[in-house]
């Protein structure tokens, strides 16, 4: 057994370094051709150095110096207004992942900063991987084979420099259910306590991921609440509690957007000023096939996540409520909630927090099986190229990550796209593209769920160590 652990541990740290060193080749891959980074970027950037250098959130002094042309050459959109009459400007982003990249950012820059992420990245590579085998039985080969690929490719890799808080929600979200899923240790329920805790801090938007973990938090403990529990309600209404009134005495309101200047009149309307929630529904498709933002653009391996979200619904394997239950809120949030998916931005950016689960699905269906495990790495791998390949693109200049990224050079990506719609255009030939592609989705989680039967070992509750199984 210490063996198999050691092999585990060892494993992990392989899997750390690679992701840590492939996302980090693209710490010098230019957003736009005016700066180095761009949109939200910029102003967790500055808030961080505000609290590196002045251990405060108030960048007014860093905007008026200029101190943003390190990583955005041009004139900083600065996204806030001035709160009193000394000038206060507050950005309007939740604070902790400036609070994660002050160290950083004070001691190197944005280079270092981005670096810090993509440690972050490695870490949460490391933890899905421990989560996969521990918690949900994967025989270590295929988790470490099929997890380090996935975490390899956009856009997961995207995300490990990209300055967005949705890495560090990802890993939250990750030990969050490595949390709710043990039945050994009270030690762990209090790791999902304290992601819970985390996740409306990284931004109001991980709420109902948070809600989800505190769900099942209680209903997993729910024959034996015993005073632990009673004491970690009362811990997370507490932090809810301070969550709010710092958010009062701070921003002025309930969320962070009442101190952005495109959110004067509502602070609301970062969901839209008239949404057109039938017109969203699309992106439930979109988000995988779009021509521009979908990740199965870039990452084909992706095409497969209608496909093993069946299956895994079908067999009922072990813990597989919180993983699909993460997946619909995760996924429905992107969809109806989020004002576009179409931003300015890298693809798949409200997804990427529940993507670590997904590749945990992924590597549950072609476990015990080495033709689906090589045929699912190799289908990752194409989204390590392509995103290899627009890297060195925009190092040198040649393209941008987010103007306009499309136009790689990249054999495959320019003969893949030419199946997939564009949902920014959506004209006749998009339309039937999507209404193809729905079909194929359709036929293909039909087959899925007719092939997959239920696993009564699966739905058996065991405490044994998943280790014992490990190969």
């Amino acid at each position: 057994m210490n063996i198999k652990r050691e092999s585990l541990r060892a494993r992990m740290l392989l899997v750390a370094l690679t992701v840590s060193i492939v996302a980090a080749l693209s710490i010098q891959a230019r957003a736009t051709y005016n700066a180095q980074v761009t949109a939200d970027e910029p102003q967790y950037l500055l808030t961080a150095l505000s609290l590196g250098e002045d251990f405060d959130l108030d960048i007014s002094d860093e905007i008026e110096d200029g101190k943003f042309r390190d990583f955005h050459e041009v004139n900083l959109n600065p996204q806030t207004i001035a709160l009193n009459d000394s000038g206060q400007k507050i950005s309007p982003h939740d604070p902790l992942l400036p609070i994660l990249l002050a160290a950083p950012m004070k001691v190197g820059g944005w280079e270092f900063a981005k670096g810090a992420l993509a440690m972050i990245a490695g870490i949460t590579a490391a933890a899905t991987l421990w989560l996969a085998v521990r918690r949900f039985r994967v025989g270590v080969s295929t988790a470490t084979w099929v997890i380090a690929s996935l975490f390899c490719a956009s856009p997961l890799t995207s995300y490990g420099t990209q300055v967005y808080p949705a890495m560090p929600a990802a890993l939250c979200v990750v030990l969050g259910v490595a949390g709710i899923t043990s039945d050994a240790s009270t030690r762990w329920s209090w790791v999902s306590v304290a992601m819970v805790v985390c996740l409306p801090w990284l931004g109001i938007k991980y709420v109902p991921l948070a809600l989800v973990l505190v769900i099942f938090l209680v209903w997993n403990r729910k024959h034996d609440p015993g005073v632990i529990l009673k004491l970690q309600l009362v811990t997370l209404l507490l932090s809810g509690a301070i969550y709010l009134i710092v958010h009062q005495r701070i921003y002025g309101s309930w969320t962070v957007y009442a101190t952005g200047d495109h959110f004067v009149n509502s602070e609301w309307a970062v969901v839209g000023n008239s949404p057109n929630y039938a017109g969203r529904t699309r992106r439930l498709l979109g988000l995988i096939v779009d021509r521009r933002f979908g990740v199965a653009a870039w990452t084909p391996a992706y095409l497969l996540i209608p496909l093993v979200v069946t299956r895994t619904i079908r067999r009922r394997e072990q813990n597989w409520q919180v993983v699909i239950s993460l997946f619909a809120v995760g996924w429905g949030i992107a969809t109806w909630i989020a004002l576009t998916m179409h931003g300015w931005w890298w693809s798949g950016r409200q997804i990427v927090p529940i993507l670590p689960l997904i590749t945990i699905l992924f590597a549950m269906a072609v476990d015990k099986n080495r033709r689906r495990v090589q045929i699912m790495v190799a289908a990752a791998l194409v989204g390590t190229f392509s995103w290899l390949w627009l890297v060195v693109e925009t190092s040198t200049g040649q393209h941008t990550l987010i103007v306009d990224f499309e136009r790689t050079t990249n054999p495959l990506y320019r003969l893949w796209r030419v199946a997939l719609p564009d949902h920014q255009i959506m004209s006749v030939g998009d339309h039937l593209l999507t209404a193809l592609w729905s079909g194929v989705i359709i036929c293909g989680c039909w087959w899925a769920w007719t092939r997959s039967k239920d696993d009564p070992l699966a739905q058996s509750a065991t405490n044994s160590d998943p280790l014992d199984a490990a190969r």
